[in-house]
Order: C-alpha cells, then structure tokens, then sequence
C-alpha cells in the first residue's frame, strides 16, 4: 500500500504525519479483534472506576493500602485510555494515520501514566513493608499526608519523563518512512523513524528507561525482600499467613506489569518483532489493566464486601 506522507520543508524535510500499519487486510480478523479489545477495554474501565468509587464510599478503605490502590486505579483508566482509543481506531479505518502534534501528545499521555504506575506500585510496596515490618509507626509514619506527597511524587516523576521523553524524541526531525508498523506511537518505533544516525537517541531514551522501570523495581525486591525476612520469624502460622495474603495481589500486578514492560522495552534490539510487539502491546496496554481490578477484588476480602455494598446502594439508588 502506497502512503502519502505530508512533509514541510524547513532547512530540513520533517514528517507532519505518520500512518499506522494495518493489522490485517481480512476484514474478519480485524473485527473480531476490534470486538475483543473493546469488551476488555470496557471492563478494565467498569473495573478500575468501580474499585475507585467502592474505595471512595466506604470509610473503612480510608487506609494507606487503599488509598493506594484508588490511585492505581485512576492510573490505569488513564493508562489504557491514551491508546486504547488509537488502537481500535486503526482496526477499523482502512487509512489510519495521526498527526505529529496528535502523535506526541499520545507519547506523553502514555509515558506520564505507566512511569507513574511504577512510581506507585513502589510506594505500595514500601507501604506494606511498613505495615508488616513497623506495625507500631505504621499510623504515624503513613500519615495521610505522607501518602499524599508519594502519591504526588510518583505522578510528578511521570509527568517529567513524559514531557522531558517526548520533548526530546519530537524535536528530532523525522524523515521517513512515515509509517509505524504498531497499533499507536510506542516510543521505540517512533525514534525509529528520525533523520540519521540515532544510535545516540536510543542509548539515552534506553538508559532513562531502564532507570525509571529498574529504580523502583529495586525498591519493591528490597521492601519485599525485608517483608519475607519479617514473615519469616513471625511465630504464628496465622499471622505469616495474614501477612502474606495481603501482599499476594500486589506482588502479581507487579509481575505483570514489570514482566511485560520489561520483556517489551528492555529486550535486545534483535530480538523485536512487529507481530510480537504488537501482542505484547495489547497485553500491557489493555489485559494488564483489566486484570488488576479482578486481581484485587477475588484476593482481597474487604474490597469484594465494599464492591458488594456500592453496586447495592446504585441498584436501591436505581429502583428508587
């Protein structure tokens, strides 16, 4: 398929739009797809609003581990909704494309959210490590106020990757071919496309990806590292297996989420596929984020009760 890429010429011919490369040129397969993926699309919306709101309505989620996992919420309703959208755009329209401007601004949108749930999913970690490991500072040492400012610390650490990343990858000029073989504008393929050489532009966004994944990734090892370390001179049965079950739903989102970010970013240049990078995009972007609120609400006994009590109250709400 030929591709009509606009150019403006400036000292040097830059690229105003890129296409996206179709999934399939059968039809069928895109719709199925486009069916699938907005059904999980869907559900990961309901599930991670529906845990907000429950957290919000019930005072007895007014703790740190909760006021937590209401963020990861918000995080990840934005998370899947800066692509999600783009994605099922492309599998519908025979022509995708996006502008620059549109473009970047999908960059930031996505880079701000997923270095903010790694940021975050750090500062749960660290929370439980508190809770286990100091359950006598705990009320002291995890004010409200404390966990404001983690909060605020990793959405402001995403917010600057975002906007120092995508500043640095659009003011590079970008001269073909002007299309990206990906469901949306993934870092990696769009640097991809720059003018010359840019071995140099992909060691530097390469290193402050591994800093932004690996530092809090560390952090989680080493809180969890101490945590076991606790269970593990704890003398009852039932206080390491009550210790333990509350840390079981968070240590598998990690796993999720550092698993597939990690096998999609940090993975040799060679080894990348665009049929591969694409599976990998849709389970990062969209089955991770639907899974979360599933994870949370069949491991977590307190979250199923405040999900039973809040889509009770909407139902009297609705028959009244």
């Amino acid at each position: 398929m030929s591709l009509n890429c606009s150019l403006w010429q400036d000292n040097s011919v830059s690229i105003k739009r890129f296409a996206f490369a179709r999934f399939s040129e059968a039809a069928e397969q895109c719709f199925l797809l486009f069916a699938l993926v907005l059904l999980m699309f869907l559900a990961s919306l309901m599930g991670n609003a529906l845990i907000a709101l429950a957290i919000r309505t019930n005072p007895a989620l007014h703790t740190p581990m909760y006021f937590f996992l209401a963020n990861l919420s918000f995080l990840e309703i934005g998370y899947t909704s800066s692509v999600v959208p783009q994605i099922l755009q492309n599998l519908v329209i025979k022509a995708p494309a996006i502008s620059r401007e549109g473009c970047a601004t999908q960059m930031f949108f996505f880079t701000f959210f997923a270095i903010s749930e790694c940021c975050l999913l750090a500062a749960m970690a660290f929370d439980r490590y508190m809770a286990i490991c100091s359950p006598l500072h705990y009320a002291t040492r995890m004010s409200r106020g404390v966990c404001a400012r983690l909060s605020m610390v990793s959405w402001g650490i995403g917010c600057t990757v975002g906007l120092g990343q995508t500043n640095y990858i659009f003011s590079l000029d970008f001269c073909g071919p002007c299309e990206i073989d990906h469901f949306f504008c993934d870092l990696p393929l769009i640097l991809a496309l720059a003018c010359g050489d840019i071995s140099r532009n992909e060691a530097a966004v390469f290193v402050v990806a591994v800093f932004c994944i690996s530092s809090p990734f560390l952090l989680i090892i080493a809180s969890y590292g101490r945590i076991l370390a606790s269970v593990l001179t704890m003398p009852s049965p039932e206080g390491r297996h009550k210790a333990l079950s509350t840390c079981s739903s968070h240590l598998l989102v990690v796993t999720l989420f550092y698993g597939s970010g990690s096998v999609t970013y940090l993975r040799p240049k060679a080894s990348h596929s665009p049929g591969v990078d694409k599976l990998l995009a849709l389970f990062y972007t969209v089955v991770t984020s639907m899974l979360n609120p599933i994870i949370y609400s069949l491991r977590n006994k307190e979250v199923k009760a405040a999900l039973r009590r809040t889509l009770g109250n909407r139902r009297v709400l609705t028959l009244g």
